[in-house]
């Protein structure tokens, strides 16, 4: 069973962090209601919304910083990493990895769904979890989407936004890339239920004290390769010298988009 020691040391190092994120978020998104003419993501009939380019930022120079620093990570680091992978790897097992990973982790999309009051989605992802580990032999393959219980990933940050909460300022988190302070909260939890989740299964399935670590973050490591493998963007490859703008605009847009099909 898992180590009910392991969940503690977790929270402990997680919560306080959620906490001061909580509270900055719900300051900014005050501030922004305090000043309707700040440009900020709403709906189409905000002020601003026609300067779609000029979203809100007032972290600007902090986000650009950290957006060099990240295409320096996955310049020498990520993607020789992602790219040697996908070369020695068959297609065929790169599909079984992103199968696996993506049945294992539906419990994201279970809770998000629950949390959404979202009584069909929340259907549909228990089908596919079931059809998917039994039929799908562990996940490996995906019968369900064939059954007709499609993907539709739901996380954290469309939760908060299901309970009213504004996206607060742009922010470029590291590594993972543009953000809002309420995306960079809903990151922070989902991943943090997927440790746990993650650590629960290898403990109950393997018995050796000494191999569970290291199958936990081997795990892990690959989920980020395979992660990283199948995304097809590229830090300053769009070849417009406007790409901050370009990136914040398009990352915005697509949230506001898919959360207001939440709403």
């Amino acid at each position: 069973m898992l180590n009910p020691l392991h969940i503690k040391k977790k929270i402990r190092v997680v919560l306080p962090a959620l906490v001061v994120i909580f509270l900055v978020i719900s300051g900014s998104t005050a501030i922004a209601q305090e000043q309707p003419d700040q440009r900020k993501l709403s709906d189409p009939t905000a002020p601003g919304y026609e300067r779609p380019m000029e979203n809100y930022d007032p972290w600007e120079g902090f986000n650009r910083s950290m957006y060099k620093f990240n295409y320096g990570v996955d310049k020498y680091f990520l993607l020789p990493v992602a790219n040697s992978y996908d070369f020695v790897t068959p297609d065929v097992v790169q599909t079984g990895v992103t199968n696996f990973f993506g049945n294992l982790f539906e419990i994201t999309n279970l809770y998000n769904n629950l949390l959404q009051g979202n009584p069909e989605g929340t259907v549909n992802t228990i089908f596919r979890f079931f059809f998917n580990s039994t039929m799908g032999i562990g996940g490996l393959f995906d019968p369900a989407t064939e059954m007709g219980f499609h993907k539709a990933d739901e996380d954290f940050g469309q939760t908060l936004a299901v309970w009213g909460a504004g996206p607060g300022p742009f922010l470029v988190l590291p590594v993972l890339g543009p953000s809002t302070v309420r995306d960079g909260i809903g990151s922070g939890v989902d991943s943090f239920a997927k440790s746990i989740w993650l650590e629960a299964l290898v403990h109950d399935v393997w018995k050796d004290t000494g191999d569970r670590d290291r199958v936990y973050w081997t795990l892990t490591g690959l989920n980020a390769i395979q992660t990283r493998a199948n995304v097809p963007f590229r830090y300053y490859g769009s070849g417009s010298p406007f790409e901050y703008e370009l990136v914040r605009y398009v990352y915005l847009k697509g949230r506001q988009l898919k959360i207001q099909q939440r709403n």
